[in-house]
């Protein structure tokens, strides 16, 4: 019988199995967390921020925004304590950025049975013989209505001048917001047609123009996220 032949040797020895190669892993730089932070916003009575607070919760909700009340007599120093403030002109200060945003017109209050209110407008000589009842916390300015009469009492702040007109005693001239800030059943308001008007701003101190602050005039000036500034 033939033998048979003997398997031919493998022209390449076994090779020993490569130990698998480390990853090597590069940690990418994280973020540093945003401080914890409120942005603080000013507004004089009858000022309307709603829709620009809802726009800033929408793009900042990790900022809360916390609306602060102040006065149109001191909004001047009250913006040493707010990120920026809704506030009425005039205001010179060459250190803050001011933008308008929007003119008020004034409007004549009185009692809900004053014959004023049977007309859908009114102007300065429909005023004629009335008493205006001054206020301490007033936006207008010296009003230029010849024939009226000053009242004999003391100025009052505009909700009690408010209350004051709607028994009858005299009127009250002020922006539309501020007659409907002291709304009553027993008053109304008619529009003052060539009376002064009552300019609504934005202002920060120019020294302290933060992203935040940024972000908010974008807002108020109708920018998208996307938008350039």
């Amino acid at each position: 019988m033939r033998r048979n032949k003997a398997a031919p040797a493998e022209r390449f020895p076994p090779q020993k199995p490569k130990k698998p190669t480390a990853k090597v892993v590069f940690d990418a730089p994280q973020p540093e967390p945003e401080a914890p932070r409120t942005f603080r916003l000013g507004a004089v009575p009858g000022a309307t921020p709603g829709k620009w607070i809802d726009a800033w919760k929408q793009r900042m909700p990790r900022v809360p925004l916390e609306l602060v009340p102040i006065e149109a007599a001191t909004q001047r120093a009250a913006l040493d304590g707010v990120d920026a403030a809704l506030v009425r002109l005039p205001l010179t200060d060459e250190s803050l950025h001011i933008i308008p945003l929007y003119d008020e017109l004034p409007v004549v209050v009185a009692a809900v049975d004053s014959h004023l209110m049977a007309a859908a407008e009114l102007t300065g000589s429909d005023l004629e013989g009335e008493v205006v009842i001054g206020l301490t916390d007033d936006v207008l300015g010296p009003l230029d209505l010849p024939g009226t009469l000053p009242a004999t009492f003391a100025a009052l702040p505009t909700g009690e001048a408010v209350a004051t007109a709607a028994s009858g005693v005299g009127i009250v001239v002020v922006p539309m917001s501020l007659a409907r800030l002291h709304h009553r059943k027993d008053a109304d308001h008619r529009v003052l047609a060539d009376g002064p008007t009552s300019t609504v701003a934005l202002v920060w101190p120019r020294e302290r123009t933060t992203p935040d602050v940024e972000t908010f005039v974008g807002i108020v000036r109708g920018r998208t996220t996307n938008s350039s500034r």
